[in-house]
């Protein structure tokens, strides 16, 4: 019985930097209790040297809250492989994270009619194109449940194979996809309550057969709801990106979005403001939306902004034609500012 104290105990202790306990990560190597000792072997993958003793620490106060426990052998294993990101422990199991999946970026944006989703899949398109030259891959979740845009912008419609119990991902444009809109029909509206929208985004966490995937890109629904909190509760990510338009109206929202991921401990990677200007033939540049909107963002926010897209006919019909303009423009100053942006993310992650 006090085996199974001593394991309560354990999940009592939280990822430092994250809301989710190290047993739930499966981070907890072997536990062992006799003659009120207690052994625990822990095995931590980042490059981060600050963890392991945050971990150890974690883990001697919470054995010396168990009455039974009068002495407490912790050792915490660093493996030393590449980092991880500040909140999503590699090595992670699928009860902690995506099986397969290394690293997971949201895309969010808090209001809706911002660009959000087209900025998501060019945004893994530029990941895809960056990380193809090592061999890696990339990816794309729909998680807009209620309006997924996703299929439609990457020129997939269809069915996903069935695998056993598990959903085998779409593939275009170089990314592995996911999405509502594959498995609902194209007129058909989802009118579901909080649990049915937390339950899929489960299933498209765990039950999705993604592969080996470097990056998985997750397109939020815009606000702070239930798709969103199950998301964060569910999957742990490596960071978040907020995307905005340069109007207060639109920035407003951004920040309460982004309270609201701060207070799940997910990290802000950075804002980048969408549909920031269109530029004339001339050069000269149209700020439509107002400027600098943000910048002031990501300053209130204390975090870096990441760059502007601008206002452009082509990303349009990119989207709407199912090859987004990092894939059917790859030279053009518009892609350019994508992948700019991928680097910049995968250099922080």
């Amino acid at each position: 019985m006090s085996l199974e104290k001593v394991k309560q105990a354990l999940s009592t202790v939280k990822y430092p930097g994250f809301s989710r306990d190290i047993v739930s990560f499966g981070l907890v190597r072997s536990v062992e209790f006799e003659d009120g000792k207690a052994k625990v072997s822990i095995a931590v993958s980042t490059s981060d040297s600050s963890i392991p003793p945050a971990i150890r620490d974690g883990v001697e106060t919470a054995l010396k809250a168990v009455p039974e426990v009068t002495d407490a052998e912790v050792s915490v294993v660093m493996s030393g492989k590449k980092p991880a990101g500040p909140s999503a422990p590699q090595g992670a199991s699928p009860e902690g994270g995506i099986p397969g999946v290394k690293h997971v970026i949201a895309v969010a944006s808090g209001k809706g009619g911002v660009g959000k989703s087209t900025f998501a899949v060019n945004l893994a398109c530029a990941f895809a194109e960056i990380l193809k030259a090592d061999g890696k891959t990339a990816g794309i979740m729909d998680c807009d449940i209620y309006g997924p845009s996703v299929p439609l912008m990457m020129g997939l419609s269809g069915r996903p194979y069935v695998e056993g119990e598990s959903l085998i991902p779409m593939e275009g444009n170089g990314l592995k996809v996911m999405s509502m809109g594959f498995l609902v029909d194209e007129d058909t509206p989802v009118v579901w309550r909080g649990p049915m929208v937390m339950k899929t985004i489960q299933q498209f966490s765990q039950n999705v057969k993604w592969g080996e995937i470097e990056i998985l890109v997750v397109d939020l629904p815009p606000g702070t709801g239930d798709a969103q909190l199950s998301l964060v509760q569910t999957i742990p990510l490596s960071g978040a990106v907020l995307v905005t338009t340069p109007q207060p109206a639109a920035t407003q929202v951004a920040k309460r979005g982004a309270r609201m991921l701060e207070k799940t401990n997910v990290k802000i990677l950075g804002v980048a403001e969408n549909m920031s200007y269109l530029e004339q033939p001339d050069g000269t540049r149209v700020n439509i939306f107002g400027e600098g909107g943000g910048q002031q963002t990501a300053n209130d926010l204390k975090t870096d902004f990441l760059g502007q897209i601008p206002l452009d006919q082509s990303i349009r019909e990119g989207g709407d034609a199912g090859k987004p303009i990092v894939v059917a423009e790859p030279d053009s100053k518009i892609a350019q500012s994508f992948k700019t942006i991928a680097r910049d993310i995968l250099s922080r992650i």
